[in-house]
């Protein structure tokens, strides 16, 4: 110990010292409990319902109206709304929102191999839907980079892709032939399908799911899936035109592609993405923290680098001498409803489930961030239900999945937004883009929208930062990171996620199958008992080992356990039972026999459940400890715990072993007055 410290140790015991003159020691004078004692004293009863008295209580319990509340938000917060206190945030907040939603979702769109006119059908149709049944009030839904990238590869596989962002005016219609479906029907197929099970994940009540997906693993999963974003704008910023790659190593394929067609790079899109990237970066980083002090209203550089992009196009006619590549025909008005072909849900049911569940986790990671920030609840099981509907209705109208956008959450909540009605004013403007202006985007250039793209992944990127911070709290969280990022990159997005999970599950597992276990001992002139490994000024009493085992006892953690068990006390029944044979006759050895162990102590405080194995292998513990004169006592076990306990012991027919105290404290002085054991007093002046 350094001198700072034994200064700091020395004032504390002075402070200490101070205390216990001032305030006299507090001493409680009560009898030595057994646990059957204390309940029948104290009038012990399981707590227990019928299943008729469950049901009673339920249909009591139940209100209509609370009910409809609870299950359509919006006919709890839209009557009690505060126009003057909120409506000016909103409105702006929609409008900002709104004029974000229309670059970024044409952008995003191109990632899911659709045309662009889909970003903006998926910032109203199921947007609408989650204002209406959603319970985050700062969510910017729509489109989300590695959502739109992971359709895109369900597209890829299974649609006849030419060119889905091509000039043609049938891009958007569909049309399939034998085993052959367009674009839009695969993309609207994987809609319908995520849809179905966030729909019947809500009836199962499985909102909980959403936790399953590691802090580490989103972190390292989006992070890498940014990679593969970045890489699949390469051809538009640079104005190629390469081949799709697919499956293992297209990452890695691409850039090959990339490099062996550098000579035929057009100069004409490299400086067009070149010029809009550093303006918008120009933007984000000097004048955006300015404009900021001055008002709350954000400059809008990605609509604006849409407009400049669409007017530059015009004029120089950029699509017929320069060989740019545009966006192309963007239909006017809504789309027609049409039902996805049900018959590729059974190919594209695993991609939907990995849709749904990274999606849903993305969603409500941000939803919990605001909700904490901004001192409000969301309900995990009714975003479920929002957003499976919300996709539901969006299938029908040529959407793909949609989550919610970070960038687009955070701008909306720094301009003021306050509820979801910034939501619905939003929805009406892109109506109106929709029904009108649509058309006069269609010369934009694709490198404009593939620059919005790579500058939005900065906060994806920044994510690296994540990696530093979990290594300095886990190196198995940092492992993690690290295989789920370069699983992503180098092989593909879906074994990223698999390996992944796996890994993340395998954690868990381990963390369960092997429990924490100490041995106590007593702080002197207390009755506290601390791990001695921990606290090295704690006294151990003569005769008296004290073990503390925190988790479950179970079939898989029994063999963890005996051995826990069997490394605190130093004595394995058997060996010693063996060794007392030899050493009967040994002259001494009578001696030395009184001098070990006489009770052990199980403290049971932090053990969380307790099965019949588990029942098993601690009665068959007791016995053996019992056959060399060791008695066991269980201390700190919790209701269900000593429920079980009793259970196993009345199914079983086994007489009454366990000696149960309520606390660690009683069973030392049970140990003490039943086996003779001397106490033990040491005062603070020997610390």
């Amino acid at each position: 110990m350094d001198s700072g410290n034994k200064e700091e140790c020395r004032a504390l015991l002075e402070h200490i010292d101070d205390k216990m003159i001032n305030n006299p020691e507090l001493f409680i004078r009560r009898p030595v409990y057994e646990q059957k004692d204390l309940d029948c004293i104290y009038d012990y009863s399981k707590p227990e319902k019928s299943l008729k008295q469950t049901l009673k209580s339920t249909y009591k319990e139940f209100r209509l109206n609370d009910f409809l509340k609870k299950t359509i938000p919006i006919i709890h917060w839209l009557p009690n709304y505060d126009w003057k206190k909120n409506i000016l945030g909103d409105a702006v907040a929609g409008f900002t929102v709104a004029v974000m939603h229309i670059p970024q979702g044409m952008a995003y769109a191109m990632l899911g191999n659709v045309p662009p006119i889909v970003g903006i059908y998926m910032a109203f149709f199921p947007v609408f839907i989650y204002m209406i049944f959603g319970t985050s009030r700062h969510n910017s839904m729509g489109t989300f980079a590695v959502i739109c990238m992971m359709t895109g590869k369900v597209v890829l596989t299974y649609s006849n892709h030419e060119d889905s962002q091509s000039n043609s005016t049938s891009s958007i219609e569909f049309h399939s032939s034998i085993n052959q479906y367009s674009p839009i029907e695969v993309a609207t197929s994987v809609t319908l399908g995520v849809a179905l099970i966030q729909l019947t994940m809500y009836v199962l009540r499985l909102g909980v799911i959403s936790s399953l997906l590691s802090e580490t693993l989103v972190s390292g999963f989006t992070t890498g899936a940014a990679v593969h974003v970045f890489t699949s704008q390469l051809k538009d910023l640079l104005g190629l035109k390469l081949i799709k790659r697919r499956g293992i190593l297209k990452v890695i394929y691409t850039y090959f592609d990339v490099f062996n067609n550098i000579d035929k790079i057009n100069v004409t899109a490299t400086i067009i993405s070149s010029i809009t990237i550093l303006t918008i970066i120009f933007n984000n980083e000097v004048l955006k923290p300015r404009v900021a002090k001055l008002c709350a209203f954000p400059i809008p550089i990605e609509m604006m680098a849409v407009v400049m992009g669409t007017w530059i196009s015009v004029q120089l006619n950029l699509s017929e001498i320069y060989d740019v590549t545009s966006v192309g025909h963007i239909p006017v008005g809504l789309p027609i409803p049409s039902m996805p072909p049900i018959s590729l849900l059974s190919s594209t049911i695993l991609d939907c489930f990995i849709i749904t569940m990274v999606s849903y986790s993305i969603s409500m990671s941000m939803a919990l961030i605001f909700a904490q920030k901004l001192n409000y609840e969301v309900d995990s099981n009714q975003e479920l239900m929002a957003q499976g509907l919300g996709n539901l209705v969006g299938s029908f109208f040529s959407c793909m999945p949609f989550t919610a956008s970070l960038s687009r959450s955070l701008v909306q909540t720094s301009v003021g937004g306050k509820t979801q009605l910034a939501s619905l004013i939003s929805c009406f403007l892109l109506l109106f883009v929709l029904l009108w202006i649509g058309p006069f985007l269609e010369p934009l250039p694709k490198c404009v929208l593939a620059s919005i793209i790579v500058v939005a992944l900065k906060g994806m990127f920044v994510q690296v930062k994540d990696l530093m911070k979990f290594c300095r709290l886990s190196f198995s969280d940092a492992l993690l990171w690290l295989i789920t990022f370069f699983t992503v990159v180098i092989l593909d997005i879906e074994y990223g996620l698999l390996i992944g999970g796996i890994l993340c599950f395998a954690k868990l597992i381990i963390l369960s199958v092997i429990p924490h276990g100490c041995k106590l001992a007593l702080v002197p002139d207390t009755e506290l008992y601390l791990d001695i490994e921990r606290y090295r000024k704690t006294m151990e009493i003569p005769g008296i080992q004290i073990f503390h085992y925190c988790g479950g006892l179970n079939f898989a953690t029994k063999l963890h356990f005996r051995k826990s068990v069997f490394e605190a006390t130093g004595i394995k029944p058997q060996e010693e039972l063996n060794r007392r044979a030899k050493m009967y006759f040994t002259e001494g050895a009578t001696d030395e026999i009184k001098n070990q162990l006489r009770v052990l102590i199980l403290d049971f405080s932090a053990l969380t459940h307790i099965d019949s194995t588990g029942f098993a292998t601690l009665r068959g513990l007791i016995n053996d400890y019992m056959k060399i004169d060791v008695a066991v006592y269980l201390a700190g076990c919790s209701g269900p715990v000593f429920e079980t306990i009793r259970k196993c012991n009345t199914v079983e027919n086994v007489s009454d072993i366990f000696v149960m105290l309520p606390t660690v404290s009683d069973a030392v002085r049970y140990a003490k007055h039943e086996n003779l054991i001397l106490p033990i007093s040491i005062p603070s002046s020997q610390l």
